[in-house]
């Protein structure tokens, strides 16, 4: 499946995170894991970087194999740790 970067940039609903303008994004591909409160982890990727009126860092957020479409949350260093997007 191909994620679309074009068009109007969702959020704002329920469990969709904030509304946030598409000129406001840093859209990028930045492979992540990501730490749940039970221990368990899964693969998934930052699509965009969006910061708020009061400085707290966004990310567009899709975990794998999750069945979840991407959404927006605070970027939370501790749960999500940023991989090489290239070599080494």
């Amino acid at each position: 499946m191909v994620e679309s970067r074009r068009g109007p940039v969702r959020g704002g609903g329920h469990g969709d995170g904030p509304a946030v303008a598409e000129a406001d994004v840093e859209w990028v591909y930045q492979p992540v894991e990501v730490h749940f409160g039970d221990g368990s982890w899964a693969l998934g990727r930052i699509s965009g970087w969006w910061h708020d009126g009061v400085g707290t860092r966004w990310c567009r957020l899709r975990v794998a194999r999750s069945g979840r479409p991407a959404r927006w949350e605070p970027y939370d260093p501790a749960r999500m740790v940023l991989l090489p997007a290239g070599g080494l």
